[in-house]
């Protein structure tokens, strides 16, 4: 006995402390492993709860926006601006929070802008300049996002001598914050949109214009064309729709696409995107847009979705 002591003296236990962070890692996962080890058909059971709250919910929420599109909006809204605040708050995210604070105290009072009445001529403007500036930024920042992901996935962080992690974290964080600001941004402008198009009367939700629109007014910030259709403007060009309406380049452009309105602000008819953009470049951002549109349920709905679900789980005994 002695001998074999002396050939395999007693080990110490593992430290945790002294595990490095790839470590503690793996050593989580083979502890998960082991204890959902032989549980296949309670997770497979899981997974149908999964697949049908999800169906549903799609189902739910389409029905829910065709019909009352208005509440689903700003229920939605809602969600995107106070969940994130859980998290952060729980996991101690300082630099989002106060980032959160930042874009919520700027975008409150130009939202206080937009409503009130008489409505100032250079509040349309004000607005439009500010979410496009923050749609311009997410769009970057997304983008920035999405090659330190590719650039970490292909190994070129090894050349630079950056961790992978690091590089990976840079990349995710990134991109989170391009897409959320993104479609918050473009929520806010189009409830601002509303506002300030219902004040100056040429546009109504449901129903038609208080006001007439004259051929030298432009209906998305109610002050004068000054510059012709041929002409070629100092600061901005006129533009005319399908319509016949004619606006200012830069106030239909945020209308359609910051505010996210596909049709004319005063008569309502179909707005032709593709003829607007004309620049390819321009239609990459159109397509951003779209994709913060489809992302909105993600962000807002998935982890209402994933509450329903685990309380469905908890409910049937599923671990």
């Amino acid at each position: 006995m002695s001998a074999f002591r002396k050939a395999f003296p007693k080990l110490s236990p593992i430290s945790h402390t002294k595990l490095s962070a790839d470590d503690e890692w793996n050593l989580q996962q083979e502890r998960m492993y082991r204890l959902h080890r032989g549980h296949e058909s309670m997770h497979l059971e899981m997974i149908v709860v999964f697949l049908c709250a999800l169906v549903v919910a799609q189902v739910v929420l389409v029905r829910w926006r065709q019909r009352h599109g208005r509440s689903y909006n700003l229920v939605t809204l809602l969600q995107m601006w106070v969940v994130p605040l859980y998290f952060t708050i729980k996991l101690y995210w300082w630099r989002f929070l106060s980032m959160w604070g930042m874009f919520s105290v700027i975008t409150s009072y130009i939202l206080f802008r937009a409503t009130r009445k008489p409505l100032s001529g250079r509040t349309p403007r004000l607005v439009y300049k500010w979410f496009l500036l923050i749609y311009k930024l997410s769009y970057a920042f997304g983008v920035v996002g999405y090659l330190a992901i590719i650039f970490t996935m292909c190994g070129f962080n090894l050349f630079f001598r950056i961790k992978a992690r690091d590089s990976m974290d840079f990349g995710i964080v990134s991109l989170f914050y391009g897409l959320y600001y993104g479609v918050m941004g473009r929520d806010f402008a189009e409830i601002c949109s509303d506002y300030m198009a219902s004040t100056l009367g040429f546009y109504s939700v449901s129903g038609m214009p208080t006001r007439s629109l004259s051929d030298d007014i432009c209906a998305v910030c109610g002050q004068k064309i000054i510059v012709e259709l041929d002409e070629e403007g100092l600061i901005e060009n006129t533009y005319q729709l399908s319509c016949k309406h004619v606006f200012h380049e830069f106030c239909i452009r945020g209308w359609c696409i910051v505010g996210k309105k596909q049709t004319c602000p005063y008569c309502k008819e179909k707005v032709d995107l593709k003829r607007m953009i004309n620049n390819p470049w321009e239609r990459t951002h159109f397509l951003y847009g779209q994709i913060l549109d489809w992302l909105r349920y993600l962000v807002a709905w998935q982890p209402v979705v994933i509450g329903i679900v685990q309380g469905i789980n908890y409910s049937l005994g599923l671990e």
